[in-house]
């Protein structure tokens, strides 16, 4: 797919995810020769910068991220993109100005995307003021607006939002980023499932016992207290990156690699999640807070001690989820998930784990380790495709070991891609398929509102578990007593 030459116009230019990801990531797709010729990236801020400023912040950015191939040959090709306008998204000034700039003969690209980076409260007045001044016309060219989650609060909220913005924007021009989906290995899933004819067979309730999605993290909630003590970990993780890979494991075949095909099949496994009673959420749910503890051998704070957290906080920064798929290829099969911050390791994982034979050919045998099947999908920092299987150990006793099958997909001498890069670029070529449609944002706050809503009246307790553990004790959530969380992408013995 062609992409065209556009400016993008990025909102909240000089703030964390411009400096972290956006700016990189321009650069990387720059000297990769993946931006067409003419593209122009028009910086908005509040800061009183003039353009030598802007390129200098810009050059910072870019040296911080680079990998390995910082030139500067390079980035005065790719600064010849870059404008700076200082502006306050609040004011109508800001945008009468802007309107001017971009319509300055033959100086940018009529095809637009605006990028905000901006607070999700600002969303609709940003758009209404664009839309006041005609730049969301496409007379003469396209218009696409990128949103960064979170999406709402709650279902009431995504609604009011899609509402507001649905009056300036057509479903088309809307791309909702989640760039969890942009990784390579997240994409690798569909390859896997539907590159690999043996394996569709095996893909369904008569052959899987149950599949687990952790994403742990090691890390604290940083300076981000004021907003992660208003979200938690359900709305920051699970309902929107878990519940993405969730589709992304168990559709069905789309009929083809368009964006509204792979989206229509997302949506309807969505919709086929058995909903959640709120007096059932106690046994599908579980939540807990981060306690002192040692990460990586140094001594952490609890949640209660982070800067701007209240100390009678019931936030939780770890949550759990059993999930049901009623549909003919799921039907029974339970679904964990699971996220956390100050974990005991940084992690993605899908775990998938088959039945045990029915016949138990080996019971009158020394065999001790005989584990189930297990697929294996690292999702990060460890990207790996790996299928667990039983085998003879060497020598003349009967025993076994567990041995996996890696099948990663990067050789050594591969670098990987920033998910950024890839949508960035997605959004050029109006190539939808890995944005989300509302209906699926919709979807997916109708399965953890009951959830959040019960959470929201019970101030009293929250369990609490050590900095760089592996969690709180949530074993109720498993249907059998041989059911655990999977921790290890390596063979375990049990």
């Amino acid at each position: 797919m062609k992409a065209d030459p556009c400016t993008y116009v990025i909102f909240g230019a000089t703030g964390n995810l411009s400096r972290v990801k956006l700016m990189p990531a321009l650069y990387h797709l720059d000297i990769a020769k993946r931006l067409p010729e003419g593209t122009r990236i028009l910086a908005i801020g509040r800061r009183p910068w003039d353009q030598k400023k802007w390129l200098a912040e810009v050059r910072d950015m870019v040296q911080a991220k680079a990998r390995d191939d910082f030139d500067e040959s390079l980035f005065q090709r790719f600064s010849e993109r870059l404008q700076y306008h200082q502006g306050d998204i609040q004011q109508e000034q800001c945008y009468r100005e802007l309107a001017e700039l971009l319509n300055q003969k033959n100086k940018f690209p009529k095809n637009i995307a605006f990028y905000l980076s901006i607070s999700p409260s600002d969303f609709g007045r940003v758009m209404e003021l664009l839309s006041n001044n005609s730049l969301f016309d496409e007379e003469y060219g396209w218009r696409r607006v990128i949103i960064e989650k979170p999406f709402g609060y709650d279902l009431d909220s995504a609604e009011a939002l899609q509402k507001r913005i649905s009056h300036y924007l057509t479903e088309e021009q809307i791309y909702r980023i989640d760039h969890y989906l942009g990784k390579g290995m997240v994409q690798n899933v569909l390859v896997f499932r539907f590159a690999n004819v043996m394996l569709e067979p095996l893909w369904n309730r008569n052959y899987i016992d149950h599949i687990q999605i952790t994403h742990s993290e090691e890390i604290g909630i940083e300076s981000r207290g004021e907003y992660y003590n208003s979200a938690g970990a359900m709305r920051d993780m699970l309902q929107s990156h878990l519940l993405q890979l969730l589709t992304l494991v168990t559709m069905e075949p789309p009929v083809s690699m368009e964006a509204e095909a792979l989206r229509d099949e997302k949506v309807k496994v969505l919709k086929s999640i058995r909903p959640i009673p709120k007096e059932a959420v106690h046994g599908h749910a579980f939540r807990g807070q981060y306690a002192k503890g040692h990460v990586n051998g140094e001594k952490v704070n609890g949640y209660l001690q982070e800067d701007n957290v209240p100390a009678n906080s019931v936030t939780e920064t770890y949550a759990s989820m059993k999930l049901y798929i009623d549909n003919w290829r799921w039907r029974g099969v339970p679904f964990y998930m699971r996220t956390g911050k100050r974990m005991a390791k940084a992690q993605s994982t899908i775990s998938i784990c088959f039945r045990h034979p029915p016949l138990q050919f080996f019971r009158d045998t020394d065999v001790q380790c005989m584990n189930q099947n297990w697929v294996l999908l690292g999702i990060q920092p460890e990207e790996c495709i790996r299928i667990e299987m039983t085998v003879k150990e060497p020598g003349l006793e009967m025993s076994t070991r567990t041995r996996s099958l890696d099948a990663s997909f990067r050789n050594e001498d591969e670098k990987s891609i920033d998910a950024y890069e890839d949508l960035l670029l997605d959004v050029l070529k109006g190539d939808r398929s890995l944005f989300l449609r509302f209906d699926e944002v919709e979807y997916a706050w109708r399965i953890v509102d009951p959830i959040l809503q019960t959470w929201a009246i019970e101030r009293d307790y929250i369990a609490t578990y050590p900095a760089g553990s592996w969690g709180p004790e949530d074993s109720r959530l498993f249907d059998k007593s041989v059911q655990s969380w999977r921790s290890s992408l390596t063979p375990e013995c049990k």
